[in-house]
């Protein structure tokens, strides 16, 4: 069943982008860091936003690659370098934020520096968390079972949609 239509998921990620930019009105550089490959696409979306909400801002658009199967099998990436980081915003991106596991991990690599603060924004959050995250910025919050699942497509740039399955 689609949950989201490509309209719908426009709309959230400029009401994301509005919610991070207030927020955020007076830092000179946000970092945006999108988890794996719907992560970062969702997070290319909401930078692209917030660049003609914010056009004065330095947005850092970077990803964090990791196996949200088994996080620990192999290195935790950012694809940035880490020092650029330092004493700034962040807004860690996800396509869905499940039971917390996967954004739990991506703040592995962060923490051997200090930033101004840390933001969690996600297209769909779920209501299942296991792991102390908590979700800054949603484009929509469910509460499903645990056998549903979500998927998220972003790959056709004319449209987007989202599923309950």
């Amino acid at each position: 069943m689609q949950i989201l239509n490509h309209k719908q998921i426009l709309q959230k990620v400029k009401r994301l982008s509005f919610q991070i930019a207030e927020r955020n009105l007076n830092e000179k550089t946000i970092a945006i860091l999108g988890i794996n490959n719907n992560g970062l696409r969702f997070a290319k979306m909401v930078q692209e936003e917030l660049a003609s909400i914010l056009p004065d801002t330095e947005l850092i658009l970077s990803n964090i690659s990791l196996n949200p199967a088994n996080p620990l099998s192999e290195p935790i990436k950012v694809e940035v370098d880490i020092e650029q980081l330092k004493d700034r915003s962040i807004i860690i991106v996800d396509d869905v934020a499940n039971t917390g596991r996967t954004l739990y991990f991506a703040l592995y690599p962060l923490m051997n520096m200090v930033p101004k603060c840390i933001e969690v924004a996600v297209l769909v959050n779920r209501e299942h968390k296991s792991f102390p995250i908590k979700v800054d910025y949603q484009g929509l919050s469910l509460a499903t079972t645990l056998k549903e699942n979500i998927e998220v497509d972003l790959t056709d740039k004319t449209n987007y949609k989202v599923f309950l399955n």
